[in-house]
């Protein structure tokens, strides 16, 4: 008897030196793992074409890339609004979805470029893919990162607010929390070197299946469940924007020692996770990590097919991490 898998669509990496998208294995794999199907979605603002995919799908993964940009919250080239108020959404019950704003008719929403204009920043053809998901990095006399992705900001923005509305999971990686975090009203450390300096490392060198610093977990939330009787777990790092001030309704679930935010989650939705590290470069050396691919997948099988996933390893990771 075929098992039906929930499909979890992935949104795409991209490379503007190769002008293509792209996805890194870790994430297809880790799903895989967890029981899930994933797929890479296009990158198009049409409201048609993500509206059925908000609707067809069953999770959504917001994967790591360039940095998040100004506009992210503003609702600005959209066609969408971000959470109104300070409190928006809070006085749902948990599983009812936030309060949202309908997209915009093509005809209203912003005049700006679409992805498939030649509008976005001229940029040099990386002699290597980045590990990170990013275009290449182009360095400024601050040291910070100078790319952006106005594409996957105006896609991301529409996709974001049509899955909350439609209230199904949602897990945000690297990039992902900070785009969250900024769309829904929160927030970031535009570069942590120069505005947040300490002697943690956020921006480890490769191999990245490696340990970078620890997080300490948050009694009471749903990681620190996850890994109960452990206060702190170690992680990989790979960035220099943060979350600096998360967003109404969304809480913190770990802290590195130097006090940046690590993972949120919001309370008010069915599942809404998101880390700052790279949990996709570690789910084959540390169980903790698949374990978190498996809540998210085990979440979908919660909400829309009434039972937990056949493939939950997360107790099997708990218990030998405390055995």
């Amino acid at each position: 008897m075929t098992v039906q898998r929930p499909l979890i669509a992935v949104t795409p990496l991209m490379d503007y030196g190769r002008d293509s998208l792209w996805m890194l294995p870790g994430y297809m794999d880790a799903v895989m793992r967890a029981g899930g199907t994933p797929v890479m979605l296009p990158l198009t603002d049409d409201p048609d074409i993500i509206a059925q995919c908000a609707q067809q799908f069953d999770a959504f993964l917001f994967t790591g890339g360039p940095d998040v940009g100004p506009d992210v919250g503003s609702g600005a080239g959209t066609g969408m609004s971000p959470v109104m108020g300070s409190d928006a959404g809070m006085d749902a019950e948990p599983g009812t979805g936030p309060t949202l704003a309908a997209p915009a008719k093509p005809e209203e929403a912003s005049s700006a470029p679409s992805p498939d204009s030649p509008s976005h920043p001229t940029l040099p053809i990386p002699d290597r893919i980045p590990e990170d998901g990013s275009p290449a990095h182009v360095p400024s006399t601050t040291g910070r990162s100078e790319v952006l992705s106005p594409e996957r900001d105006r896609v991301e923005s529409r996709l974001l607010a049509e899955v909350m509305v439609a209230d199904k999971p949602i897990l945000g990686i690297c990039r992902g929390i900070q785009f969250i975090n900024k769309y829904l009203g929160g927030t970031l450390w535009q570069d942590l070197p120069t505005e947040h300096p300490s002697e943690i490392e956020h921006h480890m060198k490769p191999p990245y299946d490696a340990f970078g610093h620890t997080v300490s977990l948050t009694p009471g939330t749903p990681l620190a469940d996850l890994f109960a009787g452990q206060s702190e777990i170690a992680v990989n790092s790979y960035h220099h924007q943060a979350v600096r001030e998360p967003a109404p309704g969304l809480e913190v679930m770990a802290t590195a020692p130097d006090g940046v935010i690590e993972a949120i989650w919001r309370p008010a939705s069915r599942f809404l996770w998101a880390v700052q590290w790279h949990p996709e470069f570690l789910y084959r050396v540390d169980p903790r990590s698949q374990a978190i691919f498996d809540s998210f997948v085990s979440a979908v099988y919660r909400c829309h097919f009434g039972r937990d996933t056949v493939r939950l390893h997360v107790d099997e990771a708990v218990s030998t991490l405390q055995g």
